[in-house]
């Protein structure tokens, strides 16, 4: 509906999709933030017509233009009258913002069952968790020959800033690892097996995933790096709000943030099409198998359990 520019109706759905799961209020700021998005890469736009520069759509991989973009934001975020324009578009969706904060004030808190089990913190590897799962799941959209070349010639032309975007995913990593307890007991789940079989072999296998980590990132902003720059922005601010203050490893969790990825990529061939359909095909065919076949017991328990997501 946003995209048709049925605000009002955008909005509507918005909160019927809150009331399926609190966190789709982020997807609600995203069809908000796609709007502003677009208002500032106009902006953007005029401001380098003027200075005769040549706009980019892509994000700028280095600190020029990490520093450009920021000056421009706040330029345009504390300017009146760029604040009107957007408040008249996007109000609606204001609406429903205050609405959610009017319900966390009185449900105190953001949760509506088990708090104890639903603590927020800064788990920043679910990003890079999310990162690679992407990779995963478009690897016949994004991964080719000329991909890998350009990403080394990357490499090549700024060591540096990769140099300086690994260590950080490092202090990251070594810093701001949380493990829920469900990720560690609960057999029922693959992130159980996932955790079990690869990152808890050895306790530096976290830090020697960082390089595929950083891959994964870069290759998440070349396969949309067609959008407006500030739309990619968006989606990476969104997409943040939705993974690290997750302290559980759900695959599932990773859903919603891989469709909006996914819809918005440029439309592949048809043999790569195909391709991912036979992925997607295999997965949820082995996935049902295992749920209908692959049954066990706990020993305490007499109840069947399932492998799930």
């Amino acid at each position: 509906m946003t995209l048709y520019g049925c605000h009002k109706a955008s909005a509507l759905l918005g909160i019927c999709a809150i009331l399926f799961r609190q966190t789709n209020i982020i997807w609600v700021a995203f069809c908000a933030g796609s709007l502003v998005a677009a208002k500032m890469d106009e902006t953007w736009r005029v401001e380098h017509t003027k200075k005769k520069d040549e706009l980019k759509s892509q994000v700028p991989l280095n600190f020029s233009g990490v520093k450009k973009v920021l000056t421009f934001t706040l330029e345009f975020v504390t300017n009146p009258a760029h604040i009107k324009s957007v408040l008249l578009l996007v109000w609606p969706y204001v609406l429903v913002a205050i609405g959610f904060l009017l319900f966390i004030f009185l449900n105190d808190g953001i949760v509506v069952g088990d708090r104890t089990s639903h603590e927020a913190c800064l788990n920043f590897p679910q990003l890079f968790y999310f990162f690679s799962f992407t990779l995963f799941f478009a690897l016949p959209l994004t991964v080719c020959y000329y991909r890998v070349v350009r990403f080394l010639q990357g490499l090549k032309r700024q060591p540096f800033f990769f140099l300086v975007v690994t260590a950080l995913i490092l202090l990251l990593v070594w810093k701001f690892t949380f493990i829920h307890k469900y990720l560690l007991a609960d057999n029922r789940h693959y992130p159980f097996y996932v955790w079990k079989k690869v990152f808890q072999r050895h306790e530096l296998v976290r830090y020697l995933l960082v390089p595929a980590y950083v891959f994964a990132g870069w290759s998440f902003l070349d396969s949309v790096k067609y959008r407006s720059l500030f739309w990619i922005l968006a989606l990476l601010v969104c997409i943040m709000a939705a993974t690290i203050p997750q302290k559980l490893l759900e695959f599932r969790y990773f859903i919603i943030p891989y469709l909006m990825y996914r819809l918005h990529m440029p439309l592949p061939s048809l043999p790569r099409l195909i391709i991912e359909f036979l992925l997607y095909t295999v997965v949820n065919v082995a996935t049902i198998y295992i749920f209908i076949s692959k049954t066990f017991q706990w020993p305490d328990s007499n109840v069947k359990q399932r492998f799930m997501w």
